[in-house]
């Protein structure tokens, strides 16, 4: 069966190429893909500005927030997985087996690390038909439309953001939520459902105003005295749950001034390869919880059904900007690229 797909070959270079369909192996499943959305992760791959896709290995089909059915099911597949199931996946891929895994650490430090959608041992959304083992699939309900599902990926992000590695948040808490991308827009969501004061910092008015229909008690520019616009909001406190969503150099320093004593400290927003000039000894006097998250642990199952509870309340694809089909696919690149500000997520319609 023929199979059109797209492969990043390098910076700039993303062709739409007709290839044959893998013959599926031990529990695999063959998914015809529905919806994929274009993450600012794919944007920067495209750039030429990330190392985290790697087509200096070999060209690679982007795409890791996306949405299917299930139309094969391969030899041997044990998780009751079967033909017609709507279904998601994993990112971060890890492999189950080696030390780090059996150490029940998280999958970003597999020593076999795969990541789905930024190399070409595992494939993406970006094409008709995808293969993916079963282990990192998971069904969700026929009520639920293709681009809710293929907004499982960046949504479980943002939840695992403000809940993983043990994290928490309840009404008595105040969060402050910086960057207010696609992720910072689901923390803000997850933690203004939890009852908590939820205030957000981005530049773009634009992004602040659309925080304000989804929740936020209050915005804030931090481009001018942020410190102080928190300070004011908190009591002078500071927030007891900050959520870096945005991998900004000047919001990572920030957060050891605005995070309240014992603060939960949570970086999602990538900055690797940066070094960043930080006042870190205010970890030791406010007593700072920080963690990151490295893609996500077990989240996928509950993902499903922290949305599920809230999609008939809160308008998740209201979160998409732009559609395109999938013959469209380097109009959807250059909208994603050029216009940034504008373009809070392009969706990738493969078979709406």
């Amino acid at each position: 069966m023929k199979n059109k797909v797209s492969f990043l070959h390098g910076p700039h270079d993303l062709r739409v190429e007709e290839v044959e369909v893998p013959r599926l192996g031990t529990g695999q499943v063959l998914i015809k893909v529905k919806m994929c959305g274009i993450c600012g992760s794919d944007v920067e791959c495209f750039e030429g500005n990330s190392a985290e896709g790697r087509y200096d290995i070999a060209p690679y089909t982007p795409g890791h927030e996306w949405a299917g059915q299930i139309i094969e099911v391969g030899p041997e597949c044990k998780s009751g997985l079967k033909v017609d199931d709507k279904v998601i996946g994993d990112c971060v891929m890890g492999c189950g087996t080696c030390y780090n895994c059996k150490e029940g650490k998280m999958p970003s430090a597999c020593l076999n690390m795969r990541e789905i959608g930024f190399r070409p041992d595992s494939p993406g959304g970006m094409g008709e038909y995808m293969v993916v083992e079963e282990q990192y699939v998971h069904a969700f309900p026929d009520s639920w439309s293709w681009e809710l599902g293929a907004w499982h990926e960046p949504f479980s992000i943002g939840y695992f953001g403000v809940w993983g590695n043990d994290g928490f948040i309840d009404a008595s808490d105040t969060a402050l939520i910086l960057g207010l991308g696609p992720i910072g827009q689901t923390a803000l969501i997850v933690a203004q459902t939890s009852g908590a004061k939820v205030i957000v910092a981005d530049p773009l008015e634009s992004r602040r105003d659309l925080a304000v229909k989804y929740g936020a008690d209050h915005c804030v520019d931090p481009t001018s005295d942020f410190v102080d616009q928190i300070m004011d909001l908190t009591g002078g406190h500071g927030a007891n749950v900050c959520v870096e969503c945005s991998g900004n150099d000047a919001a990572l320093a920030s957060l050891f001034d605005v995070g309240a004593h014992s603060a939960r400290v949570h970086l999602v927003g990538h900055s690797i390869g940066r070094k960043v000039p930080v006042e870190i000894g205010k970890t030791i006097w406010r007593t700072l919880r920080i963690t990151g998250s490295g893609g996500t642990k077990h989240f996928g199952q509950r993902t499903i059904r922290f949305m599920d509870r809230i999609k008939d309340t809160v308008d998740i694809t209201g979160l998409t900007s732009h559609r395109f089909a999938f013959d469209k696919i380097h109009d959807a690149f250059d909208v994603a690229v050029n216009q940034k500000a504008d373009a809070m997520k392009v969706m990738l319609e493969i078979d709406p």
